[in-house]
């Protein structure tokens, strides 16, 4: 079992920076791929950035050059930064553990509002 609790959203102007933090429980935190997942009102939600156990990356188009992801196994906790935000990345952001064998979970999300 693994749960999971996001931090970090909030409201930032327009090319500001946000860091998203995901906390996860659990003793097998390392062994997971951890992705950052958002959905804004009426859209299906998307993948923005995953990161396996071995730390290899891979980001959605719309945010390459701008979020990066990273892990700390020892905190077990996934990072999002996100700089130059636009107003198109509002959204509630979600993080997921994912494992070929194991049940997937998912934290319960964190809004980030990108206004002036």
């Amino acid at each position: 079992q693994v749960q999971l609790v996001e931090s970090g959203g909030g409201l930032v102007q327009p090319g500001g920076s946000l860091r998203l933090s995901c906390a996860a429980s659990g003793s097998l935190f390392s062994i997971y791929a951890m992705g950052w997942y958002r959905q804004a009102p009426g859209k299906q939600r998307e993948l923005v950035a995953r990161i396996t156990s071995g730390g290899s990356t891979n980001y959605a188009d719309s945010v390459k050059g701008r979020f990066t992801i990273s892990r700390d196994n020892a905190k077990k906790t996934v990072y999002l930064q996100m700089n130059s935000l636009k107003p198109e990345d509002t959204a509630v952001y979600y993080c997921r553990a994912e494992h070929p064998v194991f049940d997937d979970y998912w934290g319960q999300g964190t809004q980030v509002t990108v206004s002036s």
